[in-house]
């Protein structure tokens, strides 16, 4: 039924005194009010940027970053042949690095592979992220709520990891916040362009990343605790159609390249514990309280100042998102946590707007109201224990063995001890991702499985040769390095493959191992031909 929107119980309170606020709040006029937001904004971005920037360049990278690398860095023909076969749902992220990549090195001549290069958009994604978590804390309810959460998400760790990485998912997570500060205007104003706005940026930030959808299952609920008319409902419902038609293709692409998520497996307990841990975490205590201050939001929310409230807005972005890809992956197994990451701002916000609550009933039992600028401060104090507490897990964002991998360290091993006309043996093949992040360390090498490099093949890491040909190729090879993922031998679908296998019984059949070197990036060892 179509009308104004019902009131929330917590907006009839007669008998409680007004929830005191920051100046810059209604009650300080819409001057205080602006300086406020202002200051609540600039501050989790300044803090943000100055996380994103320390440490940034960790000497390597990793496995996923050497893709972005080397795919944003070919042609945009060979771009699009690629994405026909693997990655199309990196596929725009590819090509907004295309343009960074060529606009950096024409401006100041350094590669995209340089690992502060290749970071600086997802710094600066993370940064926008803050910015706008910070900017909806403070419509929705308070500028101190805002500065809460800005600097609350500035804190995890979960952040610095994904500002810090040369991939989509702190740019999908800018988006997501942009999109659901454009869903609040949509809904208070009502105007057409505000919705197209809305569509628009929903639609890139899903075409992005396609699981950033899942947005639009936590705005469908926002929309329903709310209450809000028929005809908002419709126009979000047209909105969400032109976001459909916006991701269908990317979705239908990547589902004929599904293989290259096969090695994920329908989640249980222990694999949504992991994500909440990577997430949210890793500290037990911040976990609890997060958890906790989100629950007091929901069940305790805020009075309303407009149609939605911070509660309703930051609650179902926090926790839908995760349920229901989780509760997908048991039918598809898609569930990884950084699927989730776009997710984490609601969980920052609905954590402030909760120890908003928790004043506002401090102050209505005790019937004082605190200092607001006291009460500002106390809570950014809170935020900076949160980073304090858990700064040797930020620390150990910032080295090499935060990733899977350390590419460098392994670049190094076989530059110093290959000679010219060596051959190497990449297994499995994701591992060649090493001679495309640092190619000069295998120059003089030949490459025994390629048969096409990956540019013009329109592959990730070119194609193989056949057996027949790898065979030749040991045989004219008197000194052969090995290349292998740790314990890649071990794993499920590495059993399951029979070329995989074919390739690992033929080296063993043609040479002999001399030496083997261990390594938490990668392991390296020496063959030579069988006499």
């Amino acid at each position: 039924m179509s009308g104004p929107s019902v009131a929330d119980p917590e907006e009839e309170r007669p008998a409680a005194p007004a929830p005191c606020r920051v100046p810059g709040s209604a009650h300080a006029g819409p001057d205080g009010w602006r300086r406020a937001t202002a200051v609540a904004v600039l501050v989790p971005c300044a803090v943000t940027l100055a996380l994103g920037l320390w440490g940034l360049d960790r000497g390597t990278l990793w496995r996923d970053e050497a893709v972005t690398a080397q795919v944003a860095g070919r042609t945009l023909p060979q771009l699009w042949d690629l994405l026909g076969t693997a990655d199309a749902v990196h596929g725009l992220y590819y090509a907004l690095m295309h343009g960074y990549g060529a606009l950096v090195h024409g401006l100041f001549g350094l590669p995209l592979s340089n690992g502060t290069v290749l970071r600086l958009p997802s710094v600066l994604g993370a940064t926008a992220a803050a910015g706008l978590v910070a900017l909806l804390g403070s419509r929705l309810a308070a500028p101190r709520v805002g500065l809460w959460a800005g600097l609350l998400l500035a804190a995890l760790p979960s952040v610095s990891h994904y500002a810090q990485e040369g991939r989509s998912y702190a740019l999908v997570t800018a988006g997501a916040a942009l999109s659901t500060l454009l869903l609040t205007t949509a809904v208070r104003g009502g105007r057409a362009r505000s919705w197209a706005g809305y569509a628009a940026v929903t639609a890139v930030t899903a075409v992005l990343h396609e699981f950033a959808a899942l947005l639009l299952a936590a705005h469908a609920v926002t929309l329903l605790v709310a209450r809000v008319p028929r005809a908002v409902r419709w126009r979000w419902a047209a909105a969400c159609c032109a976001v459909a038609a916006a991701v269908a293709p990317v979705v239908m692409a990547s589902q004929r390249q599904s293989a290259q998520i096969g090695w994920l497996a329908a989640p249980g307990a222990r694999d949504a514990g992991h994500a909440l841990s990577a997430l949210a975490g890793p500290s037990p205590v911040l976990i609890t309280v997060l958890l906790a201050l989100t629950l007091l939001a929901a069940l305790c929310p805020l009075p309303r100042g407009g149609p939605l409230g911070a509660a309703a807005v930051a609650v179902p972005w926090a926790v839908v998102p995760p349920l229901v890809l989780f509760a997908a992956a048991q039918q598809l197994p898609v569930f990884t946590h950084r699927y989730l990451f776009f997710a984490v701002p609601g969980l920052a916000l609905a954590a402030a707007a909760g120890a908003e609550s928790l004043v506002d009933r401090v102050t209505v039992r005790r019937g004082r109201r605190f200092p607001p600028r006291r009460l500002t401060v106390a809570g950014a104090a809170c935020a900076a224990a949160a980073f304090l507490g858990q700064l040797p897990a930020q620390q150990h964002e910032r080295r090499p063995e935060s990733r899977a991998d350390a590419l460098a360290a392994v670049a190094t091993l076989v530059r110093r001890e290959a000679r010219a006309g060596d051959g190497v043996f990449f297994l499995p093949r994701y591992e060649r991702g090493v001679r495309l992040a640092y190619p000069r360390a295998f120059r003089g090498l030949t490459d025994i499985t390629l048969q096409e490099e990956p540019g013009p093949s329109g592959t990730l890491y070119g194609r193989e040769a056949p057996l027949r040909e790898i065979r030749a190729r040991l045989l004219r090879a008197d000194r052969v390095w090995l290349v292998i993922a740790d314990g890649v031998d071990r794993t499920r679908w590495f059993r399951h493959s029979a070329w995989y296998r074919a390739n690992w019984r033929l080296l063993h059949e043609v040479c002999i191992q001399r030496s083997w070197h261990d390594g938490s990036s990668g392991n390296v060892a020496l063959f030579v031909r069988r006499r």
